[in-house]
């Protein structure tokens, strides 16, 4: 969502690849299907599986590269901020 904010208005999104580190949330996933965005390159979706059943389901081209780097660039974050991470995805912190 920070990046379609970043490209700003645009009238469409119809050639559009969106290019992510994670695979997208259900948040994220509704706005790549109600802005129509044909195709979604996801870095890793190890540490985090998505919605990429939704996706597809709606005609999203999903391609998972399963890029090392991600992974282990997410899997630091997550365990660096763990409250930060359970805030983004809404989960609770189990402690």
């Amino acid at each position: 969502m920070s990046a379609l904010r970043a490209a700003g208005r645009q009238k469409s999104y119809r050639d559009t690849t969106l290019y992510t580190t994670l695979a997208p949330c259900a948040m994220c996933t509704g706005t790549i299907i109600q802005f129509k965005i044909p195709r979604v390159v996801v870095g890793e979706a190890r540490t985090f599986d998505g919605e990429f059943e939704l996706l597809r389901s709606r005609g999203v081209e999903v391609v998972v590269l399963d890029d090392q780097r991600c992974v282990d660039m997410m899997r630091t974050f997550q365990e660096n901020n763990p409250d930060l991470w359970a805030e983004d995805i809404a989960e609770d912190i189990v402690e």
